[in-house]
């Protein structure tokens, strides 16, 4: 499972402060403003992780996942979002998201959820 992560939040400031904090642990990290920038760029075939905001202008985090699974890819998912709400989150893992934090997280929290991404694409978790 390749260790590049793809972060993917409207917020220029989280973009930021989630690749200092995976890039300090190793990763190699990508950051987009929008899923739609996401699709269109070559980290979408090298990705072993996608860490996505649930709502974005244009496409939402959850729309993503969708979109990516109906291209036939099996990506694990992290959501994190500031408007945590277990409609959504059940939605989320319903489609696949390996994760769903709600915002500010801990850094721990963020990090078990990367590993159990990589080391088991399927698992669902938090």
């Amino acid at each position: 499972m390749s260790s590049i992560i793809s972060v993917i939040d409207d917020d220029p400031s989280v973009r930021l402060a989630t690749n200092n904090l995976l890039t300090s642990r190793g990763y190699t990290v990508h950051t987009f403003g929008s899923a739609h920038e996401f699709l269109q760029s070559a980290e979408l075939e090298t990705t072993g992780c996608v860490i996505t905001d649930v709502q974005m202008s244009a496409m939402s985090g959850v729309e993503l996942l969708t979109h990516m699974r109906g291209l036939g890819h099996i990506t694990p998912f992290i959501f994190m979002t500031a408007f945590p709400d277990e409609a959504v989150r059940d939605r989320a893992l319903r489609a696949g998201a390996t994760c769903f934090l709600a915002k500010p997280f801990s850094t721990p929290a963020l990090i078990q959820c990367l590993e159990a991404a990589l080391s088991d694409p399927g698992a669902a978790t938090m």
